[in-house]
């Protein structure tokens, strides 16, 4: 049901609704856009700032340019509610009951309007740079706009932008969105630049746009809809490239996310109407065990250093860095400076523990590969991996299992306990050989023995004489359900704990060649070059029947975690149904 059938947005349709509007009418849009953004994403969760902050920008960018024809990027497209909502899917935002019908990106399959499906920073301006070249290549006249702020300036791929998009010789518009903030708080050099700009409203001398070629123009109001307006007038259909340069209040509009602005840059969903949040405390978790590891080294001294890339909230970094200020670097969105960066401390002597995100990790597998690795250097990463991440194609963490285990050199492990990554961790400091990966577990704490890693054995969670199920990592959990499933249909499966990706134990894979028909591997992630494939090819001229569970090659997107893994064959009495099925064959 349509909660506000009194907005002027229920008139819009599509861009070219807005240009019929009288500026009373369309200066209402913003707002109304602000206050559906917060009514659904303290329904259900959702980035708030970003969007809140925008609202006068996109509906400048609309009314001004003509869309599809004009095509606008968002850099990490977090900022688009509000794009949606003048696109064709406010039903979307209006209608509590098809929240869920959009994602929380663009998306081409979703709408014409939406050029790319966008989920990482710091990719706008080299895809503009690439329609804008495109379309002179087809002789086309349309405008190119790219929208890049909330920290993207600092990863590597938007200076590449930058300085190819500059030797352009035809239409583009890039649009700094420049809200003061990353996903925390910025970080470098590059942004005190920004605010020597803001501070002299754009006249300072020390200017990188201009030193790069671009024409510059700098906008204080840029949550005035009529000064954005005017100042996207001023540059539609420029022949050359040009930077536009737009102070904008991050939150807007909502007074929790103006004061809060890490804490709603994305948000569980929360009560609205006190900024305070819906869910309660979560109990300690695996995120808190490295934190304890971490500062019993440096309590003995470990000349450690705990490294991110711009999301600390997630580890629950800010509690570390506020103790340890000295023994804390936020690189911001910068994941291939996070790994090299750690690569040259950990050769000085440091004790680098860089903490990422799979999803994001990705964007530095040449860091990892080429700096670290090749190096063979003893770099500590913390992968905080899994099939889903935040429901969307944009945010997976399927992909780290092949490709990590892929690099020479990187030992790859997979606790499922507490004791199991406490042990882990603290081996993984202390030695000094090799890059050592550990994938944190998700969920409630686990416990179990703490493992001998002086000489690596794969451990016995429960001996079976039928089955042997060989799971990684948090997955050791899904062994136990299916185990269950697997004894009522009268199997009795043997569950092991592999404790790594990358390190095998022959002796015990050779003795359950010997002894089992049926092996099942069980990972969070991939089955493409993953875990379970590695073990089908160890067992590949034996006897032995090896059923591989995991995530099907794609891109899967807004599925819930559970059917997800029914697609996968991922429940517990699929699992069982399937050892019970290879056994009679």
């Amino acid at each position: 049901m349509n909660q506000h059938p009194d907005y002027v947005l229920n008139k819009i349709n599509g861009p070219k609704d807005l240009k019929k509007l009288s500026f009373e009418e369309l200066s209402k849009l913003p707002d109304e856009m602000r206050q559906l953004v917060l009514e659904k994403d303290a329904a259900i969760g959702g980035h708030v700032g970003p969007n809140l902050g925008i609202m006068e920008v996109t509906t400048a960018f609309h009314y001004v340019f003509d869309a599809p024809k004009d095509k606008i990027v968002f850099d990490v497209s977090h900022q688009s509610y509000g794009h949606k909502m003048l696109t064709g899917r406010k039903n979307a935002f209006l209608d509590p009951d098809c929240y869920n019908d959009v994602t929380g990106y663009t998306n081409p399959d979703e709408s014409e309007y939406d050029c790319f499906t966008v989920g990482h920073t710091s990719t706008s301006v080299s895809l503009a740079t690439g329609l804008a070249q495109g379309r002179d290549l087809l002789s086309g006249k349309e405008n190119i706009v790219a929208v890049i702020g909330d920290g993207s300036l600092s990863g590597g791929l938007a200076f590449e932008g930058f300085n190819n998009a500059s030797v352009l010789d035809s239409n583009l518009i890039i649009v700094i969105n420049d809200n003061q903030m990353s996903i925390d708080e910025n970080k470098g050099g590059f942004y005190r630049t920004l605010k020597e700009l803001r501070e002299t409203h754009g006249q300072s001398s020390n200017n990188i746009f201009k030193a790069m070629g671009f024409e510059y123009r700098y906008l204080d109001e840029g949550n005035d809809l009529k000064s954005v307006i005017e100042l996207f007038e001023s540059v539609k259909d420029v022949d050359h490239p040009v930077v536009l340069h737009v102070n904008t209040l991050k939150g807007k509009g909502y007074e929790p996310a103006e004061k809060h602005k890490m804490e709603f840059h994305w948000h569980t969903p929360w009560n609205l109407a006190t900024g305070e949040s819906a869910t309660v405390d979560a109990p300690k978790g695996y995120a808190d065990v490295v934190l304890d590891v971490l500062e019993e080294e440096l309590a003995d001294n470990v000349p450690l250093m705990a490294i991110n890339a711009a999301i600390p909230g997630v580890f629950g970094l800010k509690s570390f860095e506020a103790k340890h200020p000295a023994n804390y670097l936020d690189v911001g969105i910068a994941e291939q400076h996070s790994l090299t960066v750690a690569a040259g401390m950990a050769k000085a002597g440091a004790r680098p523990v860089v903490f990422q995100n799979s999803t994001f990790l990705q964007r530095a597998y040449d860091q990892l590969s080429h700096d670290v690795a090749l190096n063979d250097l003893p770099v500590v990463m913390l992968v905080f991996g899994g099939t889903a991440q935040m429901n969307s194609n944009t945010h997976l963490g399927m992909f780290d299992i092949p490709f990590v285990s892929s690099v020479p050199n990187v030992k790859y492990l997979t606790p499922a306990s507490e004791e199991e990554l406490r042990g882990m961790l603290k081996f993984a400091i202390k030695q000094t050989e090799h890059p050592i990966a550990i994938r944190i577990p998700t969920g409630a704490l686990k416990h179990a023995e703490e493992p001998d890693l002086s000489r690596f054995k794969y451990q016995i969670v429960k001996q079976g004489t039928d089955v042997a199920v060989l799971a990684l990592g948090q997955f050791i959990d899904l062994a136990k359900q299916a185990s269950e499933k697997m004894i009522e249909l009268g199997i009795d499966p043997t569950i092991i704990n592999p404790l790594s990706v990358t390190e095998f134990d022959s002796e015990m894979l050779d003795a359950i060649a010997e002894k089992y028909r049926v092996v099942i591997t069980l990972e969070d992630g991939s089955l493409d070059g993953g875990f379970g494939q590695k073990i089908a090819a160890y067992f590949g001229a034996k006897n032995i029947k090896v059923i591989v569970r995991g995530a099907k090659k794609g891109f899967p997107d807004m599925i819930p975690t559970e059917k997800l893994h029914e697609t996968y064959g991922l429940l517990p009495e699929q699992i069982a149904h399937s050892a019970l099925q290879a056994l009679k064959n």
